[in-house]
């Protein structure tokens, strides 16, 4: 546990810092109904290549500095997209891939809320509570006790309240400290121009 006097601390140039917020659920919520006139399929993508699954990363995550995945090399990354226990689903729009969806139960009676994100564009139009509809669904289709989920500062800022809306509820908080995408070549320079590259 950080332990720290109230104040300010100076962080090493090239770094970030994110308040993590950990969310759960231990029973399916009451049901929300889907917004109207959403014309979205939800595609289980088994066994996804490593090309198509950075390609969607970068296309979902860059906005919000997502890295973790980035950083694996070919082998990480196929042990864990490789694994029957990990879910891998494209939210479909006109045939062009827009949100990512993944489901992991490689934690027996849990499943983690890996990644859960729409395309820039995609968002505002009640898309992401389909989606989010149909994650609810396929967790709970299998006997858990706990389905969820960690998002951070640097994520959409209506982020928690999308997920307490849905049915999670805060149990923790962290503080993240790891080298910004940018300064190491993962994602663009150009990235995420409401955080400051320093």
């Amino acid at each position: 546990m950080l332990d720290l006097p109230d104040g300010y601390y100076d962080i090493r140039r090239g770094t970030l810092v994110n308040v993590v917020t950990c969310l759960e659920m231990h029973a399916p919520p009451p049901p929300r109904g889907d917004p109207p006139g959403v014309r979205a399929r939800l595609r289980r993508v088994e066994r996804p290549s490593n090309a198509w699954y950075r390609a969607l990363y970068h296309k979902v995550g860059d906005e919000y500095l997502w890295f973790s995945r980035l950083a694996l090399d070919d082998a990480a990354l196929r042990a864990i997209l490789d694994d029957d226990r990990v879910e891998v689903y494209s939210l479909s729009l006109d045939g062009s891939d827009e949100g990512l969806v993944e489901l992991d139960f490689r934690e027996e009676g849990e499943c983690e809320l890996s990644y859960f994100a729409l395309a820039a564009p995609s968002i505002g139009a009640g898309i992401g509570r389909w989606m989010m509809n149909r994650a609810i669904e396929r967790a709970w289709s299998r006997p858990i006790r706990r389905f969820w989920v960690h998002t951070c500062t640097l994520d959409h800022p209506d982020a928690v309240r999308f997920y307490e809306r849905s049915g999670f509820v805060p149990f923790k908080r962290q503080v993240e400290f790891a080298p910004d995408p940018r300064s190491v070549g993962l994602v663009p320079r150009e990235a995420a121009p409401r955080v400051p590259l320093l």
